[in-house]
């Protein structure tokens, strides 16, 4: 017996030489495959942009120069880059009006994400402790809207707001008010759209760090004498933060930059980086200009995050 598996296990090894380099190869193209995604549709339009921050404004198609292009040879190609500068990052630091557009973003975008937060967390504690079999409908509930045209869910709340709207007229007659409230062209509106139509991404996230929770902790510390609301702070809310990290950046990021909510339901004097760009790229048609502001952007956005994940990855080494 011996001898037949002595002679048998290099013929076995010889048959799943091809089968190992398969599931190697299938191993890789799985990691190589989100890369190529992020390096045609993430950095190479990144170092598109941030090339015409560089460049100057022409009147031309496109409008501005130089394109560094191959049309003069590798020469020319090369020569172009002689003429980029840092004239527009420049700019931007001697006019107020980017600063002010750059903080009052982050500021709206902050705020909206906290309402978000406070607003979404019942909801998906909800979701997880309600019965398992109504939880898909709850959930279906939650997507639902996105089956909806993003810009005629804002352009819905114009209906609500305005001072004609339906909220007026229902509080004008249940004699909660005497005269029509000014909601529409104001901040208040903004955070109004910026909820709802982020809501989604702060509840899923929250609901699936809420439905994996282990609840006999929670009643483990009530039988030994924790209140409710104590039980919750120090066992629900820790165990749920990996959900309210995630809601909260995948709620802040596209607020800082949104455009549609502040230019329907904030009016035209809302001060927002994604209106500048806009007015930059289509009103002004400086395009230099609009991409410096839309590498800042990029830039004010990922390296805080890049901070967080390497203090989290440190924490949960420490952990271990």
């Amino acid at each position: 017996m011996t001898d037949i598996a002595a002679t048998a296990s290099p013929s076995t090894q010889t048959t799943t030489l091809p089968a190992r380099l398969a599931k190697g190869f299938v191993d890789r193209l799985v990691i190589i495959i989100p890369y190529l995604w992020l390096l045609f549709f993430f950095l190479v339009p990144f170092i598109i942009v941030f090339k015409i921050s560089l460049s100057q404004t022409a009147i031309s198609m496109p409008p501005y120069t130089p394109v560094l292009d191959f049309s003069d040879g590798i020469s020319g190609f090369f020569a172009g880059f002689r003429e980029l500068n840092f004239d527009n990052y420049t700019w931007l630091t001697q006019d107020a009006l980017y600063f002010n557009a750059y903080v009052t973003s982050l500021v709206i975008a902050g705020i909206s994400t906290i309402l978000t937060l406070i607003v979404g967390y019942p909801i998906a504690y909800g979701m997880a402790r309600a019965p398992a079999t109504i939880r898909p409908t709850l959930l279906m509930l939650v997507i639902l809207p996105f089956w909806t045209s993003f810009l005629i869910r804002v352009y819905a709340w114009i209906g609500i707001l305005k001072p004609e709207g339906l909220l007026n007229q229902l509080l004008m007659s249940l004699h909660i008010i005497s005269q029509p409230l000014v909601i529409l062209n104001t901040y208040t509106a903004i955070f109004i759209g910026i909820v709802y139509s982020y809501l989604p991404f702060m509840v899923l996230p929250l609901y699936s760090s809420l439905e994996k929770m282990d609840y006999s902790l929670v009643e483990a510390a009530e039988d030994l004498g924790c209140p409710p609301i104590g039980a919750f702070w120090k066992i629900t809310f820790p165990l749920s933060l990996p959900g309210v990290v995630a809601g909260c950046l995948l709620v802040f990021i596209p607020a800082v930059g949104e455009f549609v909510i502040p230019d329907l339901l904030g009016g035209s004097q809302t001060l927002m980086i994604g209106k500048t760009l806009w007015n930059e790229f289509f009103s002004n048609r400086d395009w230099p200009v609009s991409s410096a502001v839309a590498v800042i952007l990029l830039l004010v956005l990922i390296i805080p995050i890049m901070f967080f994940q390497q203090a989290q990855a440190k924490a949960q080494e420490q952990g271990r």
